[in-house]
Protein backbone atom coordinates (compact mmCIF):
# COMPACT_ATOMS: atom_id res chain seq x y z
CA UNK A 1 0.00 0.00 0.00
CA UNK A 2 1.20 3.50 -0.77
CA UNK A 3 2.51 5.49 2.18
CA UNK A 4 1.01 8.78 1.05
CA UNK A 5 -2.25 9.85 -0.43
CA UNK A 6 -5.45 11.64 0.33
CA UNK A 7 -8.72 10.73 1.95
CA UNK A 8 -12.23 11.26 0.66
CA UNK A 9 -14.91 11.02 3.32
CA UNK A 10 -18.50 10.45 2.26
CA UNK A 11 -21.51 10.44 4.62
CA UNK A 12 -24.76 8.65 3.79
CA UNK A 13 -28.25 8.41 5.24
CA UNK A 14 -30.13 5.16 5.50
CA UNK A 15 -33.80 6.14 5.49
CA UNK A 16 -35.94 3.07 6.15
CA UNK A 17 -39.74 2.95 6.24
CA UNK A 18 -41.85 -0.22 6.13
CA UNK A 19 -38.87 -2.36 5.05
CA UNK A 20 -38.16 0.05 2.18
CA UNK A 21 -35.05 2.18 1.84
CA UNK A 22 -34.54 5.42 -0.01
CA UNK A 23 -32.22 5.21 -3.01
CA UNK A 24 -30.69 7.98 -5.06
CA UNK A 25 -30.28 7.47 -8.80
CA UNK A 26 -27.73 9.95 -10.11
CA UNK A 27 -25.74 10.95 -13.15
CA UNK A 28 -22.20 12.01 -12.24
CA UNK A 29 -18.81 11.73 -13.91
CA UNK A 30 -20.61 10.78 -17.13
CA UNK A 31 -22.09 7.66 -15.52
CA UNK A 32 -25.42 6.54 -14.07
CA UNK A 33 -25.16 5.35 -10.47
CA UNK A 34 -27.47 4.12 -7.75
CA UNK A 35 -26.48 4.79 -4.15
CA UNK A 36 -27.78 5.88 -0.79
CA UNK A 37 -28.47 9.61 -0.32
CA UNK A 38 -25.57 11.65 0.99
CA UNK A 39 -22.35 13.22 -0.12
CA UNK A 40 -18.88 14.50 0.60
CA UNK A 41 -17.62 15.89 3.87
CA UNK A 42 -16.28 19.42 3.64
CA UNK A 43 -13.22 20.55 5.59
CA UNK A 44 -14.22 21.81 9.04
CA UNK A 45 -17.56 19.98 9.01
CA UNK A 46 -18.69 17.17 11.31
CA UNK A 47 -20.14 14.02 9.80
CA UNK A 48 -23.66 14.58 11.14
CA UNK A 49 -23.63 18.20 9.99
CA UNK A 50 -22.48 16.97 6.58
CA UNK A 51 -25.44 14.60 6.23
CA UNK A 52 -27.89 17.25 7.39
CA UNK A 53 -26.44 19.73 4.86
CA UNK A 54 -26.52 17.18 2.03
CA UNK A 55 -30.17 16.36 2.77
CA UNK A 56 -31.09 20.04 2.71
CA UNK A 57 -29.18 20.55 -0.56
CA UNK A 58 -30.43 17.45 -2.35
CA UNK A 59 -33.82 16.82 -0.77
CA UNK A 60 -34.77 20.16 0.80
CA UNK A 61 -35.45 18.03 3.85
CA UNK A 62 -34.55 18.30 7.51
CA UNK A 63 -33.53 15.03 9.09
CA UNK A 64 -32.91 13.46 12.46
CA UNK A 65 -30.00 11.10 13.01
CA UNK A 66 -31.09 7.93 14.80
CA UNK A 67 -27.82 6.01 15.09
CA UNK A 68 -24.48 5.31 13.49
CA UNK A 69 -24.76 2.22 11.29
CA UNK A 70 -21.37 1.58 9.68
CA UNK A 71 -18.01 3.13 8.83
CA UNK A 72 -15.71 1.59 6.24
CA UNK A 73 -13.35 -0.76 8.05
CA UNK A 74 -11.16 -1.81 5.13
CA UNK A 75 -9.13 -0.09 2.42
CA UNK A 76 -11.24 1.11 -0.51
CA UNK A 77 -9.56 3.14 -3.20
CA UNK A 78 -11.75 5.93 -4.56
CA UNK A 79 -13.04 5.21 -8.06
CA UNK A 80 -12.76 8.66 -9.53
CA UNK A 81 -9.66 10.02 -7.81
CA UNK A 82 -6.22 8.48 -8.15
CA UNK A 83 -4.24 7.91 -4.93
CA UNK A 84 -7.27 8.60 -2.72
CA UNK A 85 -8.69 6.35 -0.04
CA UNK A 86 -12.45 6.39 0.41
CA UNK A 87 -14.02 6.31 3.87
CA UNK A 88 -17.80 6.09 3.97
CA UNK A 89 -19.92 6.66 7.07
CA UNK A 90 -23.56 5.56 7.23
CA UNK A 91 -26.22 6.75 9.65
CA UNK A 92 -29.73 5.50 10.21
CA UNK A 93 -31.87 8.60 9.88
CA UNK A 94 -35.44 9.76 9.48
CA UNK A 95 -37.14 12.74 7.92
CA UNK A 96 -38.56 15.52 10.06
CA UNK A 97 -42.08 16.03 8.75
CA UNK A 98 -43.48 14.87 5.44
CA UNK A 99 -41.27 14.39 2.41
CA UNK A 100 -40.71 17.68 0.60
CA UNK A 101 -38.93 16.15 -2.37
CA UNK A 102 -40.17 14.40 -5.49
CA UNK A 103 -40.29 10.63 -5.26
CA UNK A 104 -40.23 8.42 -8.31
CA UNK A 105 -41.51 4.93 -9.01
CA UNK A 106 -38.73 4.10 -11.43
CA UNK A 107 -34.92 4.31 -11.52
CA UNK A 108 -33.23 7.28 -13.18
CA UNK A 109 -36.41 9.30 -13.52
CA UNK A 110 -34.87 12.29 -15.27
CA UNK A 111 -35.11 13.35 -18.87
CA UNK A 112 -31.62 14.77 -19.43
CA UNK A 113 -28.27 13.50 -18.25
CA UNK A 114 -26.19 16.33 -16.86
CA UNK A 115 -23.68 16.12 -14.03
CA UNK A 116 -25.52 16.18 -10.72
CA UNK A 117 -29.04 15.31 -11.85
CA UNK A 118 -30.73 12.81 -9.54
CA UNK A 119 -34.01 11.18 -8.63
CA UNK A 120 -35.12 9.40 -5.47
CA UNK A 121 -37.18 6.27 -4.94
CA UNK A 122 -38.15 3.80 -2.26
CA UNK A 123 -37.11 0.18 -2.80
CA UNK A 124 -37.93 -2.94 -0.83
CA UNK A 125 -34.76 -3.94 1.01
CA UNK A 126 -35.39 -7.61 0.26
CA UNK A 127 -35.73 -6.93 -3.48
CA UNK A 128 -32.57 -4.87 -4.03
CA UNK A 129 -29.75 -6.85 -5.60
CA UNK A 130 -26.15 -5.99 -4.80
CA UNK A 131 -25.56 -5.36 -8.51
CA UNK A 132 -28.17 -2.60 -8.47
CA UNK A 133 -25.93 -0.50 -6.22
CA UNK A 134 -22.95 1.07 -7.93
CA UNK A 135 -20.37 1.19 -5.16
CA UNK A 136 -18.74 -1.69 -3.22
CA UNK A 137 -19.21 -0.16 0.24
CA UNK A 138 -22.94 0.38 -0.45
CA UNK A 139 -23.15 -3.29 -1.41
CA UNK A 140 -21.62 -4.30 1.91
CA UNK A 141 -24.08 -2.04 3.75
CA UNK A 142 -26.97 -3.62 1.82
CA UNK A 143 -25.87 -7.08 3.03
CA UNK A 144 -25.77 -5.75 6.58
CA UNK A 145 -29.23 -4.21 6.20
CA UNK A 146 -30.66 -7.44 4.85
CA UNK A 147 -29.25 -9.41 7.79
CA UNK A 148 -30.75 -6.95 10.30
CA UNK A 149 -34.08 -6.03 8.70
CA UNK A 150 -35.23 -9.25 7.05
Amino acid sequence: MKASGNFIIRVYGLFIENNKILLSDEFRFNKKMTKFPGGGLKFGEGTIDCLKRECMEELNQEIEILAHFYTTDYFQEAWYFENHQLISIYYLAKFIGNAKFKLSDKPFDFTTEFDGVQSFRWAEIKDISEEELTFPIDRKVLKMLKSQYL
